[in-house]
């Protein structure tokens, strides 16, 4: 029997090795078996803890998720404004931890099996709503009522879209460049419709 207090450093393990096996094969050749090789623990340990391959996939994202959300929540303690807190959203998309190779990796593969996971597809869900909500929210009292729902959906399809032209580049990703973009274009939105 497992020491109590193992299961989350094991799951958290499993999650680590799960993001560096898709980063290293791809989603489509990451198995259990090389998870648990990564993880130097047994495939056992896959099916103990999370019940097999695609329950442990879901956690992994559902961890990429929390650890976005969490650094969005540590950047909203500095923001006072609401522009300040339209930054924090950028600078939490578009930070160098997120795009990590290993990272980016990861979210690229998920992205690709939403279609076919309906837990991914939810997780996807959650991360959607969760950063219109957070763009509706600073823009409302930045905009005309009538601006704000279009724009919460231009911003968060500029983010989405900047990020995954970014992570399929074949060059490195010119963060500073992305943010002070998506900063001018949140600039001239609120002065055309404030």
């Amino acid at each position: 029997m497992p020491k109590v207090g193992m299961q989350p450093i094991r799951r958290q393990q499993l999650i680590d090795a799960t993001i560096r096996t898709i980063a290293s094969v791809g989603y489509a050749d990451t198995t259990v078996g090389r998870i648990a090789k990564e993880a130097g623990l047994s495939v056992g340990i896959i099916s103990h803890y999370f019940g097999g391959k695609q329950a442990l996939l879901e956690a992994t994202m559902a961890r990429v998720l929390f650890e976005l959300h969490d650094a969005f929540l540590n950047r909203l303690q500095n923001a006072v404004t609401p522009r300040e807190r339209l930054s924090a959203i950028v600078a939490t998309n578009f930070d160098d931890e997120q795009y990590e190779p290993q990272i980016v990796r990861a979210w690229l593969a998920f992205w690709a099996q939403v279609p076919f996971s309906p837990e991914l597809k939810r997780l996807q869900r959650i991360y959607n709503r969760r950063l219109l909500s957070n763009l509706r929210c600073e823009l409302k009292a930045l905009v005309m009522p009538e601006a704000v729902a279009p724009g919460a959906e231009i911003f968060a399809s500029l983010i989405d879209g900047f990020w995954l032209r970014s992570a399929t580049s074949s060059k490195a990703p010119l963060l500073d460049e992305i943010r002070l973009q998506v900063e001018s274009s949140f600039d001239r939105y609120i002065h055309a419709w404030s």
